[in-house]
C-alpha cells in the first residue's frame, strides 16, 4: 500500500482540480476548459477558467499542502498527535496583520495590503514565540506558542470590537472565516515563493523526525541537532503558513486532520508521512472549495474556513476521545 500511496494521492489530486475547473456558479464542459488552457482567449470560458478558477485551485493545492506538510512535522517534532500550524501562533499573528490592514484602511486602497500585513504579523508571532522558548524545549515552545496565540487573538478581538464600520467589521469577520474567492494570480505569485521555500524547509526534517521520534535524549546521541531542528521546522513553518493565512484567512483543522488520515497508511513513520500529509491536505481544501462554489443553502455563500471546521471539528472531538482511550 505504502508503494501506491503517493501516486494514488497524486492522481487524485489532479483529478480533484481538473473537476474544479469545470464547477461553480457556471459549469463548464471538460473541452472547453481544455481549450482554455491550450488557446488562452477572451471569451467567457477562457476569462472564467485563466483568470478566477485556476488561480484558486493553484492556491488551494499550495495552502491545502503546507497545512498538511507543517501539521505532519510538528506532529513529529512535538511529539503530539494534536499539534498542528496554529500552535505556534503562526495563523493568529498572520490573521491580526491582515486585520489591522483592513482596520485602518490599508486593504481598501491597496489590494494586496491584507497579505502583506498578515505574513509581517505571521513572521513577527513566530519570531517572538522562538525568542520566548528559546533553549526551553519543546514544552516551552508550546506554551509560549499559546501565549502568542492569545495576544494575537485578542488583538483581533480588540479590532472587530472596535471597527469603526460595519463594513470594516464584516471584512474583518469574512476575513477570519477564510476563503478564496476573489483570489488572483496577484495573490499566487505573492504566496508561491514563501510556501515552496517554507514547505522544502519542512521536508528536509523527515529523516531527523524519524529519530526523533526515539526520544530528544537519543537522537541528541545519535548526532540529530534538535535545537537546529526545532528552528528550521519553525521558519518552515512561518513562511508557509504565514504566506497561506494571508492570502486565505484563517483555515483550520487541515493540519490536523491530514496527517491523521494518511499515518496508519505509513506504519505511523514520521519521515514517511511528510509527502502524504502534504498531498492530502491539498485534496482536502481543494475538494472543500469546490464545495464552497456548488453549495447552495438559500444564502450567501459558506466559507472555506468555516466548511473545513464543520468536518474538522468532529475528527478533533474522534481524535481527542481516542487518544484519551488509548492512553487510559
Amino acid at each position: 500500500m505504502n508503494r501506491w500511496l503517493v501516486p494514488a494521492l497524486a492522481l487524485a489530486l489532479i483529478a480533484a482540480s481538473a473537476a474544479s475547473l469545470l464547477a461553480g456558479t457556471v459549469w463548464l464542459r471538460p473541452q472547453d476548459v481544455l481549450a482554455a488552457i491550450a488557446h488562452p482567449s477572451d471569451d467567457l470560458p477562457g476569462l472564467i477558467v485563466l483568470q478566477i478558477r485556476l488561480p484558486r485551485v493553484l492556491l488551494a493545492m499550495m495552502i491545502g499542502g503546507i497545512l498538511g506538510l507543517s501539521g505532519a512535522v510538528l506532529q513529529g517534532l512535538l511529539r503530539n498527535p494534536l499539534a498542528e500550524p496554529g500552535l505556534l501562533g503562526v495563523s493568529a499573528g498572520a490573521s491580526l496583520g491582515a486585520v489591522i490592514a483592513i482596520y485602518y484602511g490599508f486593504s481598501a486602497s491597496f489590494s494586496l495590503a491584507s497579505p502583506l500585513f498578515g505574513l509581517a504579523g505571521g513572521f513577527v508571532t513566530a519570531s517572538v514565540a522562538f525568542l520566548l522558548a528559546r533553549g526551553g524545549g519543546t514544552l516551552a515552545l508550546i506554551l509560549a506558542g499559546s501565549a502568542v496565540t492569545a495576544i494575537a487573538a485578542a488583538g483581533t478581538e480588540v479590532a472587530l470590537n472596535l471597527a469603526p464600520n460595519p463594513y470594516a467589521a464584516y471584512e474583518i469577520m469574512n476575513w477570519l472565516m477564510g476563503s478564496l474567492a476573489d483570489r488572483g494570480w496577484d495573490h499566487v505569485r505573492l504566496a508561491a515563493p514563501f510556501i515552496v521555500a517554507g514547505g522544502a524547509l519542512l521536508l528536509a526534517t523527515g529523516p531527523a523526525l524519524d529519530v526523533l521520534a526515539l526520544g530528544e535524549t537519543q537522537a541528541e546521541s545519535l548526532g540529530v541537532a534538535v535545537g537546529r531542528m526545532r528552528l528550521i521546522a519553525l521558519i518552515g513553518t512561518a513562511l508557509g503558513v504565514g504566506a497561506a493565512t494571508a492570502v486565505a484567512g484563517a483555515i483550520g483543522f487541515v493540519g490536523l486532520v491530514a496527517p491523521h488520515v494518511v499515518r496508519p497508511l505509513v506504519h505511523h513513520q514520521p519521515g514517511r508521512l511528510l509527502l502524504p500529509s502534504a498531498l492530502t491536505g491539498a485534496l482536502i481544501v481543494v475538494l472543500a472549495d469546490t464545495a464552497t462554489r456548488v453549495m447552495r443553502l438559500g444564502g450567501p455563500p459558506i466559507n472555506l474556513g468555516v466548511l473545513i471546521s464543520l468536518v474538522g471539528a468532529p475528527f478533533f472531538l474522534w481524535l481527542v476521545l481516542h487518544v484519551r482511550t488509548r492512553t487510559a
